[in-house]
């Protein structure tokens, strides 16, 4: 453990640069040469056109302000699973926010990440390493493991596994059933990286992984061996702050597409089972994940904190919103005819996705919005650094 320390300072000192709102923007925050700070963009006046309700909210407990993670829940038949970043995990009614089931862990534990549920298991991984599989009906713990470094990525489920990804570019694989480890993979760390980790995505006998490297990897899920590799994107510029290129969203697999974007910022289609690439948008991509319609859209929110509408087959822009600087914007969901994106404010932003015109805006919390929001049978949830969890629906 005590080899990855500088590594850990330094990602430290990256998650207070995303915090502000990208590293293009550090020397504005900071002062630079005119020694006035650039603050985050004001929010002006709106006239909505789409109504947001509330359906429900709860509250999972524990801070993650100072973890630089960035909790999410999982739907699954119709239940949310959600970990705060304390010990605590709770299975809810997606359409009345009733809680199923709560599970407590130990009191020093401190989830991250969010959890990863499939195959009757809910895996969560934490701070200190610890890996714990519950059953998905019931909460009750199934068997507890651990790897050398910090979890903050959710875990993913499938094919009778658990793989778990690490803060030391380690993805482990074990036993849904036993707990046992079966096989472990590592990437090569650069020396300054942003704080946080791209959740794995599965697909059949695949696993794929977004390096703190700029690429992509695909592994077997059978034993860990890498089947192929991509660069997402080149770590251009002079200094290492320059040159950082994190592939810090969770790849999205539609098909046998692979949609996946870089903080450089790039985003690329990829054929899957050849890891072949299919088009690639330069300057439209960032830290977070991309969001898919379903129907031929894609959306990314970049450094800069402007969102983007990309055309999933050929990745041509169709439109921008770049109204919201400095202001740390989340990377987006999609929900019906909606791009949104939270804020370090706790607001989440509606734009269209015909045109990404300010649709409507509401205040969730008054502490920061970290996550990607989840879509779920046409709700939205979204999860705060506090642990508050709250859904909505859009409607005319």
């Amino acid at each position: 453990m005590s080899s990855n320390r500088p590594v850990l300072r330094i990602l430290g000192i990256a998650a207070c640069v995303v915090a502000l709102g990208g590293c293009a923007t550090v020397k504005g925050w900071f002062g630079g040469k005119s020694g006035k700070e650039a603050k985050p963009a004001a929010l002006v006046e709106i006239t909505p056109d789409t109504k947001v309700s509330q359906l429900w909210s709860a509250k999972l407990g524990g801070s993650e302000v100072r973890v630089g993670a960035r909790q999410r829940p999982v739907v699954v038949d119709g239940r949310v699973y959600a970990a705060g970043s304390g010990s605590t995990v709770r299975a809810l009614d997606l359409q009345s926010g009733q809680t199923v089931w709560t599970w407590t862990g130990d009191k020093d534990a401190r989830f991250a990440g969010g959890p990863g549920v499939a195959d009757g298991i809910v895996a969560v991984g934490g701070l200190n390493g610890e890996v714990i599989a519950l059953d998905a009906a019931t909460g009750t713990e199934k068997w507890k493991g651990q790897v050398l470094n910090e979890v903050i990525a959710a875990p993913a489920v499938g094919g009778g596994m658990v793989f778990v990804r690490s803060n030391d570019g380690r993805v482990t694989a074990f036993d849904a059933v036993t707990g046992e480890k079966r096989w472990d993979w590592r990437s090569d760390m650069p020396a300054l990286t942003v704080r946080g980790n791209a959740g794995l995505t599965l697909g059949p006998g695949f696993v794929f992984v977004g390096t703190d490297n700029g690429r992509l990897v695909a592994l077997s899920a059978a034993d860990g061996n890498e089947l192929w590799g991509q660069t997402i994107a080149q770590p251009e510029g002079r200094s290492e702050l320059d040159r950082m290129n994190d592939v810090d969203g969770s790849p999205l697999l539609e098909g046998t597409t692979l949609y996946v974007s870089s903080y450089k910022p790039q985003t690329m289609a990829i054929d899957a089972p050849s890891g072949q690439p299919i088009w690639v948008a330069q300057d439209h991509g960032g830290v977070g994940g991309v969001a898919s319609s379903g129907s031929g859209r894609l959306a990314v929110t970049d450094a800069q904190d402007v969102v983007w509408a990309l055309d999933a087959t050929t990745g041509a822009a169709l439109w921008k919103q770049p109204s919201y600087p400095r202001r740390a914007l989340t990377a987006p969901a999609i929900v019906g005819n909606h791009v949104v994106v939270g804020d370090f404010d706790g607001y989440l932003h509606w734009f269209s996705l015909d045109d990404g015109h300010m649709s409507a805006r509401v205040r969730t919390s008054r502490k920061p919005l970290r996550a990607q929001p989840v879509v779920a049978d046409g709700i939205l949830l979204v999860q705060d650094t506090d642990g508050g969890l709250t859904a909505y629906r859009a409607g005319q």
